[in-house]
């Protein structure tokens, strides 16, 4: 009987080891597969962070900021970004919140989140990519 086992082993053994390439080889297909799915004509979530308040466009600011979240302001939205073709309605807008950030007046800078608790700073757009000096102001060195 032991004999019978042992044989039985060994041609387990050597079809584990048969099939333990062939089933590498499949893996690496399957990877290169989604890999190549996934760059090739998609994209990779990289919109900007964007949000929309009474007719200005706001971007984010972001680094190690220091700022007061003030009144509510009103409704904003976040534009549609379509950086995943198929992926839904390319032209809905999601609605968020405006709140003031105390010392910086609305038109220069705003947070925008859900709740006061959860914001982002957005600061209106200014050419060659500079933040407005109120806003300079806000980020820790």
């Amino acid at each position: 009987m032991r004999v019978a086992l042992s044989l039985l082993r060994e041609a387990d053994r050597s079809a584990r080891s048969r099939l333990l390439p062939l089933s590498l080889v499949m893996v690496m297909v399957g990877v290169a597969l989604t890999a190549a799915c996934t760059t090739e004509g998609q994209a990779n979530g990289s919109c900007a962070f964007i949000a929309t308040y009474e007719g200005r466009t706001y971007t984010d600011v972001s680094g190690r900021i220091d700022f007061t979240v003030g009144n509510r302001l009103g409704p904003a939205e976040f534009p549609p970004c379509n950086d995943t073709p198929n992926d839904g309605d390319p032209e809905l807008r999601e609605p968020t919140t405006a709140y003031a950030v105390d010392g910086v007046d609305p038109h220069i800078a705003i947070a925008v989140g859900s709740t006061p608790d959860d914001v982002t700073l957005v600061a209106v757009q200014r050419p060659g990519d500079s933040l407005p000096p109120e806003v300079e102001a806000l980020i820790r060195h």
